[in-house]
C-alpha cells in the first residue's frame, strides 16, 4: 500500500526527532566525559608543634684509626711467621724472619774489613814512633854537626809521611765502620717486628715465600688499631657548602640500623681523592684540558673525617656507614609539612594555601627556618591549628588510592564463585 504525503512527511519528522535525541545523548556523554571538570578534594594537614632535624646524608667507610702495611726491606725467602689472621701485636714483636745467610755474610766481611784496617794503623802508629825516634837522633847529631843535612830532612819526611798514612787509615776506619753499622742494620731488616700496637688484619706474604725489596717494598701484614675508627664520608659538592668541622654527626651500619653512633665531625679534606690522579698536574697544557673535560662529568665529593670510640670491636675495617650531618636542630616549634610550600619570593618566604572555615583557601606568606624535606619549621605566617593545603585529589584519583590499598592488603583478589 502507498503511502499518503502526509505519512512520508510524518515519517521524516520522526527519523529526524529520533537522530536531534541520539545527537543530544551523544554531545551530553562528551561533555561529561571530556569537557566537565572533575570534583577535587584538598588534601590538608595542621600545623602542629614537634621537633625538627635538618641534616645532610653522607655515605662513609669506616677504617681503623692507624693503618700499617708491614714491608720487608730485605729480599729473601720468608723462614717463618711468627703471627695469625686477628692476632694482637705490640709494637716491637717478631713478626716474620727472612733467610739472613746474605746479610751475616755481609757483616763478617764488614767486620773483617774493619779489622784490617785497625791492623794497618797499629803497624803505622809503630812505624810512626820508630820514625819519631830517628828524628830526634838526627837532630842531637845535627847539633854536633855529625850528620848530613839530608839525614835529617829525611827522618822529617818519614814522621810526616807516616802521620798523613795513619790519617789516611783513621779515614777508612769510619768507613769501615759505617760500613758495619749498614751490616748490621741490613741483617736487623731480615726480622720484621711490629711497628706499633694493633691487630692482624690480613697476612699478604707467606712463609717459604720469597720476597723481593730491590725494587718495591713487598707487605707481609697489615696491622690496624682497631680501638678507634676513623669515619671517611663523601660529601657531594652540593652539600660542602654547608658544612664545617664541628657540627654533630650520627652513623649507623647496614647489619645494625637501630644502633646510632654519635660523633663531631673533625676535618674536611681541602680537595676531592681525585685530585691525586689529577693529569693536569704533569701533563701539557692539550693533554690537561682534555683530562679536566672529562672529570668535569664525573660527580665531585669532598671526605669529612671523623673519629668514633670501638671499645668492644663491633665496628669492623670498611663497613659501610650511613651518616648524618646535621646542620640544625629545633624543638617544640611549629611545623607544617613540606609539601604545603609553594614558590619562594625574594624576601626568602613561602606561599602556603590555608583551608578557611567555610571552605575556601586563602594564600599566606610563610617565614620557614629548618626544612626536612619532610616537615618544615615555621617561624611566622601561621598559627597552631591552622589547616594548611597539602595537594589536591580527583574522585579517579581517590578511586585509584583505594584500589591501590586494597591490593596491598591482599583484597584484590576475585570476588568469591568466580
Amino acid at each position: 500500500m502507498t503511502a499518503t504525503p502526509r505519512q512520508r512527511k510524518s515519517r521524516r519528522g520522526l527519523i529526524l526527532l529520533v537522530a536531534l535525541v541520539v545527537a543530544a545523548a551523544v554531545g551530553y556523554f562528551v561533555k561529561v566525559r571530556y569537557y566537565t571538570t572533575p570534583a577535587v578534594t584538598m588534601m590538608t594537614a595542621s600545623v602542629a608543634r614537634g621537633s625538627i632535624e635538618e641534616t645532610v646524608l653522607a655515605t662513609g667507610q669506616l677504617r681503623p684509626v692507624k693503618l700499617v702495611a708491614v714491608g720487608a726491606q730485605a729480599s729473601g725467602r720468608i723462614t717463618s711467621l711468627h703471627v695469625e689472621l686477628g692476632a694482637q701485636v705490640k709494637a716491637g714483636d717478631l713478626i716474620a724472619e727472612i733467610d739472613s745467610a746474605t746479610q751475616q755474610n755481609n757483616l763478617k766481611t764488614a767486620e773483617a774489613s774493619l779489622a784490617n784496617i785497625h791492623a794497618q794503623r797499629a803497624e803505622k802508629e809503630a812505624s810512626l814512633t820508630l820514625a819519631r825516634q830517628t828524628l830526634a837522633r838526627q837532630r842531637d847529631m845535627a847539633s854536633q854537626n855529625a850528620v848530613a843535612r839530608a839525614d835529617l830532612e829525611s827522618a822529617e819526611a818519614d814522621v810526616k809521611t807516616t802521620e798523613a798514612q795513619i790519617a789516611s787509615l783513621d779515614a777508612q776506619i769510619e768507613s769501615a765502620e759505617v760500613e758495619v753499622e749498614t751490616a748490621k742494620v741490613n741483617l736487623g731488616y731480615t726480622r720484621i717486628t711490629a711497628p706499633i700496637d694493633g691487630t692482624v688484619l690480613a697476612i699478604v706474604s707467606q712463609a717459604g715465600q720469597t720476597v723481593n725489596a730491590s725494587q718495591s717494598t713487598p707487605t707481609i701484614v697489615v696491622l690496624g688499631q682497631l680501638d678507634t675508627m676513623t669515619v671517611r664520608a663523601e660529601i657531594s659538592e652540593a652539600d660542602i657548602v654547608h658544612v664545617k668541622p664541628g657540627q654533630k654527626v650520627y652513623f649507623t651500619v647496614i647489619g645494625d640500623p637501630e644502633h646510632r653512633y654519635d660523633a663531631a665531625l673533625e676535618s674536611i679534606d681541602p680537595a676531592p681523592e681525585s685530585i691525586r690522579s689529577d693529569a693536569a698536574i704533569a701533563s701539557s697544557s692539550s693533554s690537561s684540558s682534555s683530562s679536566t673535560s672529562s672529570s668535569s662529568t664525573s660527580a665531585i665529593y669532598y671526605y669529612g673525617n671523623f673519629d668514633v670510640p670501638n671499645p668492644d670491636g663491633s665496628l669492623r675495617t670498611y663497613m659501610t656507614a650511613e651518616v648524618n650531618i646535621v646542620l640544625g636542630s629545633a624543638e617544640n616549634v611549629l611545623t607544617v609539612p613540606a609539601a604545603a610550600l609553594g614558590n619562594r619570593d625574594r624576601d626568602g618566604k613561602y606561599s602556603v594555601k590555608v583551608l578557611n572555615a567555610d571552605g575556601s583557601t586563602a594564600e599566606r606568606r610563610v617565614e620557614i627556618g629548618l626544612n626536612d624535606k619532610v616537615n618544615a619549621e615555621v617561624k611566622s605566617g601561621l598559627e597552631e591549628g591552622d589547616k594548611v593545603v597539602t595537594g589536591e585529589m580527583t574522585a579517579a584519583q581517590r578511586s585509584a588510592s583505594a584500589a591501590s590499598m586494597r591490593l596491598g592488603r591482599g583484597g584484590g583478589g576475585p570476588p568469591p564463585g568466580m
